[in-house]
């Protein structure tokens, strides 16, 4: 475990995966990230690398071969390197290799930096195509999940959520982990949107065209809040597991495939093409106040 901090707050990141596991404030001891429960969901913040979600009977096709891919990719189940170790900061890397060519047959490099600025924690992720002649297919989603405090005096249905650019929520149902064509709408009120156990009971709140890149994660019982902000992440989902005490906030760039999708890669929804030695990055805040 790699740890970094500053006067305000400390993180611990795995090297497994590049997972963070835990954001707390120095102050107050308060830790913001869920501690991984295996009884509920034994993550706590996975990287969704080279893909996110589902593919459609967990292959795809690539210039007439097919290649398997479980949910989410292969990079949150494996280790990577500590590139950088600084006292606030910590940059991680995983370069393609035999076992992941197996699995998908581009050159990468996938860095991921974690950095530490007053009260908040920035995570960049940059993926280089390391290829000089062929372009390189591929997605990449975030999947932190942000501890719900429920006591005596706080229920789950005390927090919610405010998009600070949406009047309804679009989304897009999941089937036995595929996406459905047509949207649902999903209105909230003066932007915002009550968590419940129930309203993760059908899988993800999937979005493909969420015009917030701010979301506030807020309690009614107090004033603490925590405010989460993306760049360069074009989709989003909001998950939890069934009945547990936290949420997921993920940007992402890529989905699950749709039911009708043909499998073929470079025609998947949403996925990037990255040209030769080519660069890609986004990034993902949260703050608490």
């Amino acid at each position: 475990m790699i740890q970094i901090e500053n006067e305000q707050v400390k993180a611990s990141v795995l090297g497994l995966g590049a997972e963070l596991k835990s954001l707390v404030d120095k102050q107050s001891g308060k830790e913001w990230m869920w501690q991984a429960d295996p009884a509920f969901w034994g993550k706590t913040s996975p990287i969704l690398f080279p893909i996110v979600g589902a593919l459609k009977e967990n292959r795809y096709l690539f210039e007439g071969n097919k290649y398997n891919l479980p949910r989410h990719g292969f990079a949150r189940e494996m280790n990577f390197d500590v590139c950088e170790h600084a006292g606030h900061l910590v940059v991680f890397g995983l370069s393609s290799s035999d076992e992941t060519r197996a699995l998908y047959p581009f050159e990468f490099d996938l860095e991921v930096e974690y950095c530490l600025e007053g009260m908040a924690l920035r995570v960049e992720y940059r993926v280089k195509n390391s290829s000089a002649k062929e372009p390189m297919w591929f997605s990449l989603g975030a999947h932190p999940a942000f501890a719900i405090e429920v006591n005596g005096d706080k229920s789950y249905s005390d927090y919610q959520l405010y998009f600070e650019q949406d009047e309804v929520l679009n989304l897009h149902p999941l089937h036995d982990n595929l996406l459905r064509r047509k949207a649902q709408i999903l209105p909230l009120e003066k932007g915002l949107l009550p968590l419940s156990y129930p309203l993760f009971y059908n899988d993800a709140l999937v979005m493909t065209d969420l015009k917030s890149e701010r979301i506030v994660l807020m309690n009614s019982q107090d004033d603490r809040k925590l405010t989460f902000s993306f760049v360069d992440f074009p989709h989003f989902g909001i998950w939890a597991a069934k009945d547990a005490d936290f949420v997921c906030l993920e940007p992402w760039s890529g989905v699950a495939d749709f039911e009708d999708h043909n499998g073929e890669l470079t025609q998947k929804f949403g996925i990037n093409r990255l040209e030769p030695q080519g660069l890609w990055s986004a990034e993902w805040k949260v703050e608490a106040t």
